[in-house]
């Protein structure tokens, strides 16, 4: 067993010359640009600009404005020493209404962002998908609709054409967790609907769409890149004599639906006989699970904080503190009798709770369920309510060390993985930039780079520093 601070507090921890250390965005939270060269609205247009589904009204039209300060973002990588880059591609550039030939001017966009990272040396990694479907195939019933798992092939295919010979990592989609349950069943994300049928049917034309755009990747995309998937794979935690069959209730949708067809090749029996009362499972055809279960060079791993869960009494209030924004929905179909309690501090701004040791948790079982499947730290990092104060020279410094303490908390976790036989390839902190923080807008900050909403100039904070120093050194610094 792995020995260390109790804490998770170690430092002078090494990482391997091949272990790939970078930042992750999405194209929505920073690129701006809503309207430019050609892009068509995606839900989250739609949704930002729907009266009280964002705090403070805020949109996603302008955002950081990396659409036209790309050149000066990926500079400040270089000065970051950042060895990969983990961005996304936003379908409405590419073709405005979800279908039909590409947007030229979109895929110059990526290109030219590709092309740069190559030139400073920084490894792309591109996300076909993360959230911003064309608004123009939600109207025909968005991913509830399997043609749009269809229509997503083909996309990844266009973009495949173009990128294709430049692309280390293709992941296909980010959280479809997220996707499906919050955008069609809790109503906190686009396109902000209440329904668990809908939300299932979504998971599985989103498992399908993977399935789909692996498959057309490997028809058009030369040499040897590596395929993968993003989850936000659940950490639960049981609560008492009831414990385990809540989380067994709550793995099942928040984890193994994924995981089993995509990486099995069935859905769990468990996870449909809990949802009967919800949908019959008849969106599921014949083959679908044969054209999910493409393989797979890796998995992407999205990790913040953990759940614990017990059944519900049926007296008592139900608690709910799952993590996410109450909207008046829930994204748990089938489990109204589940409750989620309320985690030990300390917590983010977003309210999570701090807990490195589920990150090494859930490395090591996925690694002991999958042993040849690689995997990467996709996302992980926190929001807190920074400030800018004034350095010793006179300059604005945001000297964030509770977040500092954050990413060598769980950096050392990784570690601890990797010491126990995890295949961990690499590590993407969220967020290189802040950003816009989807239903909070722009009220959380989890960049690693202050952005000033008002003059969009950028600050990296204490962490980027900190960061840069593990990065150059391949140790954790004290």
């Amino acid at each position: 067993m792995t020995t260390g601070s109790p804490d998770y507090r170690d430092s002078g921890l090494e990482f391997g010359p091949d272990f790939l250390f970078g930042t992750a965005t999405a194209s929505y939270q920073i690129e701006g640009a809503a309207t430019e060269d050609g892009r068509g609205p995606s839900i989250w247009d739609t949704f930002s600009h729907t009266p009280g589904k964002v705090w403070n009204g805020d949109t996603g039209d302008v955002a950081d404005d990396h659409y036209h300060r790309w050149e000066a973002d990926l500079d400040l990588m270089v000065e970051l020493g950042l060895e990969a880059y983990r961005f996304s591609i936003a379908w409405p550039r590419i073709q405005p209404t979800g279908r039909g030939p590409a947007n030229e001017a979109g895929l110059a966009f990526y290109e030219r962002l590709v092309d740069g990272l190559i030139a400073r040396g920084i490894r792309p990694i591109a996300t076909l998908y993360h959230w911003d479907l064309p608004q123009a195939l939600e109207d025909e019933g968005g991913w509830t609709n399997r043609e749009t798992a269809y229509a997503f092939a083909d996309y990844a295919r266009l973009v495949g054409e173009r990128l294709g010979d430049r692309i280390d990592v293709w992941t296909t989609l980010n959280e479809p967790w997220c996707s499906a349950y919050l955008g069609y069943g809790s109503g906190a994300h686009a396109p902000g609907l209440m329904d668990g049928a809908k939300a299932l049917a979504a998971v599985h034309h989103l498992n399908l769409a993977h399935g789909l755009a692996v498959a057309a990747l490997r028809e058009v995309v030369p040499g040897d890149p590596k395929f993968s998937i993003t989850l936000n794979l659940h950490v639960i935690r049981p609560s008492g004599d009831t414990g385990h069959e809540a989380a067994r209730r709550i793995d099942g949708l928040a984890n193994r639906v994924f995981l089993g067809p995509l990486l099995d090749g069935e859905y769990p029996a468990d996870v449909i006989d809990d949802t009967r009362a919800v949908t019959d499972w008849s969106f599921v055809k014949p083959g679908d699970t044969e054209l999910i279960n493409q393989p797979i060079d890796l998995l992407g791993v999205n990790y913040y904080s953990t759940v614990t869960v017990r059944m519900w009494d049926g007296a008592t209030p139900r608690v709910n503190a799952d993590g996410h924004k109450d909207m008046g929905g829930t994204a748990w179909p089938g489990a109204d009798d589940v409750e989620f309690l309320e985690q030990p501090g300390p917590y983010t701004a977003m309210g999570w709770n701090i807990d490195p040791s589920g990150l090494e948790d859930l490395l090591v079982a996925l690694h002991e369920a999958y042993p040849n499947l690689p995997l990467m730290v996709t996302e992980n990092g926190a929001a807190y309510d920074d400030v800018v104060t004034e350095g010793p020279d006179g300059r604005p410094v945001v000297q964030d060390d509770d977040r500092v303490d954050y990413l060598r908390r769980h950096f050392t976790a990784a570690h601890r993985a990797i010491a126990r036989g995890v295949d961990l390839r690499g590590y993407q902190v969220w967020s290189f930039l802040d950003n816009f923080e989807w239903g909070y807008g722009y009220s959380k900050r989890f960049g690693i780079v202050r952005v000033d909403y008002d003059t969009l100039e950028r600050l990296p904070k204490a962490s980027a520093r900190w960061y840069a120093d593990l990065i150059r050194d391949r140790r954790i610094p004290a």
